[in-house]
Parts: structure tokens; sequence; C-alpha cells
């Protein structure tokens, strides 16, 4: 895994943009979201490609629907594509779910049921995208607020089989994790142990809101313990994987989300050795 790991980053965020260049912040890689530039030019594609001559990118999505039984939108892949021409990122991502029926968008990220029709589904649609865009891309876990009578299968074993047989790789989002353990009372330890390791790329790091009785995954807190710790038995099992935050709301000032980059970077070297955790910008997916 250690040729894949690019190390520590963070979400780019609007936010942030003036300082990123203006700084040039000691961190080692960015995330964009691909719908926010995903558009012929102006200010943030301005800033967009500035930055990008001083950091290594990836490109995360929300918006793909891999799960509807709607038609793939292909205007918005090939807007995708466009970008992804423009970025050359060490890779493309989106998330194992569903936005949207009959063309209305749910704007919101919803679970898969988990049996073999929607993995079938899911496989062929991952293909179809990868063949487009000719390269792999990483699908991210969810979290989530309601099963499904039908699921025959836990959650990773839905992933585990989609990213086999897609031949994809996998954004493993520790937060969504402890939020979904907490919804639906599994052990989120049996989600890290039923992973392929082989195919975790990158991992998202997040806070959430905790309601007690249930957990939403809202971006718009620090990390808690739970996390962090959960964050240091996925590096136990998968090894170095590249690591940043998302902050979505209540975003802190650029210093802020750095400190607590710190904490992961700390964490990482008291867990996994020094050579391990050398970025090596090459071979990406």
């Amino acid at each position: 895994m250690s040729q894949h790991f690019l190390g520590f980053g963070l979400g780019l965020r609007t936010d942030h943009f003036h300082d990123v260049l203006e700084q040039k912040p000691d961190l080692d890689w960015f995330e964009v979201i691909s719908e926010n530039f995903m558009v012929d030019g102006g200010k943030p594609k301005y800033y967009l490609h500035s930055i990008r001559e001083h950091y290594p990118m990836v490109m995360h999505g929300v918006s793909m629907s891999l799960g509807s039984t709607d038609p793939l939108d292909m205007d918005y892949l090939k807007r995708l594509k466009q970008l992804h021409d423009e970025l050359q990122p060490e890779w493309f991502s989106d998330h194992l779910c569903w936005t949207g029926l009959e063309g209305v968008n749910a704007h919101d990220l919803l679970p898969m049921p988990y049996t073999e029709e929607a993995i079938s589904h899911c496989v062929e649609r991952i293909q179809r995208i990868q063949d487009y865009m000719g390269r792999q891309m990483l699908i991210e876990n969810v979290s989530s607020y309601i099963s499904y009578a039908e699921s025959g299968m836990t959650e990773w074993e839905f992933l585990r089989e989609v990213t086999d047989r897609a031949d994809c790789h996998i954004l493993f989002d520790v937060n969504n994790i402890y939020v979904s353990a907490r919804n639906h009372d599994f052990d989120p330890l049996d989600y890290i142990k039923g992973t392929n390791a082989e195919r975790v790329r990158q991992f998202h790091l997040a806070g959430h809101t905790d309601y007690g009785d249930y957990v939403i995954d809202t971006h718009d807190h620090d990390i808690p313990d739970p996390v962090w710790k959960l964050y240091k038995e996925a590096l136990l099992h998968f090894g170095p994987v590249s690591t940043m935050i998302e902050r979505d709301d209540n975003i802190p000032s650029l210093e802020a989300l750095m400190a607590e980059l710190d904490i992961a970077r700390r964490i990482a070297a008291d867990t996994l050795t020094e050579d391990q955790l050398t970025p090596r910008y090459k071979d990406a997916v």
C-alpha cells in the first residue's frame, strides 16, 4: 500500500483559498469536491489551478449516484473527465450510494440495500464509469440512518463484493463507520477486519453530531476521541493510507485544521514505522 501513500492532507475549501496560496502550509495534498470545479472558468478555477501548482490533488464527487436505477449521467461524466484531464489528480472517487430517482435529486447520500441484485447493479455501473474515465476509481462507504428488510449481508460484506467484482478501490471513511456503527449497533472493528486492505487507498476523518440515541455525519465539529481511536485501529489493519480531514460547516481557520491534522500525524507516527509514512507520489490508481 505504501506505493500509493500521499501522506496527510485536507479538503480544499473556499474559506482557505487565499491562505493556502499565501502561507503554503506544510501538508502533502488536497482533496477537492469535483462538482465545485466542473465549470469553464471563474475565480474558483483560478485558485484551483494556482494551488495545484504546489500540491498533489485528488478529486472527490458527491453526485454520481452509483446505486440509482436512473441512467448514468453522461453529461456529468463528460465534465468530470474534462476536470480530471485538467487537474491530473492522483485518483477520483465518489460514494457507494444513490442520490436520486427518476430525475429527482434527494440531496443526500442514501445507502444501498445489501443484496446480490444491488451488487450486480453497482458493479456494472462502476465498470462503465472506469471504462469511460480510463482508470480505476475509489468508492466511499456512506454513513447511514436506515436499513432495508431485503438486506442479506453486512455493509462490509457488500462493500467487499462490489469492489472485488468491479476491480475498484475504497475510500474508507472512518467517521462514517463510527456513525453507522452507533446507529445500527454493530462493532466497527468488524467492519475494519472485514474490509479488503488491498483495496483501501484513502481515509476520511471528520467530526459528527451526537444526539445520544443516534449520530449524524455533519462535518461541522472537531474529530472526537472515539473516531481517533478507530483511526488507530484502521492504521493497524490497513497500514499507511493517505489521510485527510473533511470539514464542511463551522469551518475553522487553516491553522486550526493544520493543528488537527497534526493529531493524525502523531497517531500514525505512534502506530507505523517512519519508512511506512514516507509519501510516494507515483503509481497512482
